[in-house]
């Protein structure tokens, strides 16, 4: 069914992350056609210049560099990688592997259809396996309270908003990054009242989901940030 992929990572000092993000990429041959997309996002470490390395050192492997200088957040980063991407279908997920290469495949062989436009990672599906810390599946219960709590928007058929790892169509991905505008990490929210408006079908896939060190997501700062532009799309789209 995927005949073409393009795979996009938003990348802010991730310099000790990606030699094992590249010996993945070394391996992942599951395609012919396939391209891999790194949006530097204002990183501050050599996060860059390892990417650009990488490249020159792999001329087999078709690798796109986006880069600038001011950090913009992981909305922003997706949104410039998926309006750059070519092929037919256009994967997102993050640079520390949270959800692995083999995930892709396993969804092709068992659940992608021509019925749906997008496919979103779920960690709260009863077929997924999730190895994560306490403190966040702690603040995943309290996100989702809070942003039901807040949204008057039919959340009823999704569990799971956050996982970065979400499967599109390339049309669909394209006309939605064209008129996101939230930046940050609440840009997945944004992203579901697109679909509505736009009538696109998704359905949510079980993954295999591992907690990784070194996150940058800072606990409390970034909580009140995302509650702030929930606030902010609620006014925006009158939900």
């Amino acid at each position: 069914m995927i005949n073409s992929l393009s795979i996009i990572f938003p990348t802010f000092n991730e310099v000790s992350r990606l030699n094992h993000l590249f010996k993945k990429i070394k391996k992942f041959n599951s395609y012919k056609n396939i391209e891999f997309i790194f949006v530097n996002d204002g990183s501050t470490d050599h996060s860059l210049n390892e990417i650009k390395k990488f490249k020159k050192e792999n001329p087999q492997k078709k690798i796109k560099i986006i880069t600038y200088k001011k950090n913009c957040g992981k909305g922003y980063a997706l949104k410039k990688g998926i309006l750059k991407a070519k092929n037919n279908w256009l994967l997102t997920m993050d640079v520390d592997l949270s959800v692995n290469f083999s995930q892709i495949k396993k969804w092709e062989k068992k659940y992608l259809n021509k019925n749906y436009d997008i496919y979103f990672g779920s960690r709260l599906l009863k077929n997924s396996v999730v190895n994560a810390i306490l403190i966040r599946k702690v603040i995943g219960y309290f996100f989702n309270i809070i942003l039901r709590s807040i949204l008057q928007f039919d959340l009823s058929k999704i569990e799971d908003t956050q996982c970065g790892f979400k499967l599109y169509k390339k049309n669909v991905g394209k006309t939605i990054s064209k008129n996101l505008h939230e930046k940050g990490y609440i840009h997945d929210i944004e992203l579901l009242v697109l679909i509505e408006k736009y009538n696109f079908r998704f359905k949510e896939l079980p993954v295999k989901w591992t907690h990784k060190k070194g996150s940058k997501v800072n606990i409390f700062y970034d909580s009140l940030i995302m509650f702030k532009n929930l606030i902010k799309i609620k006014k925006k789209y009158n939900i």
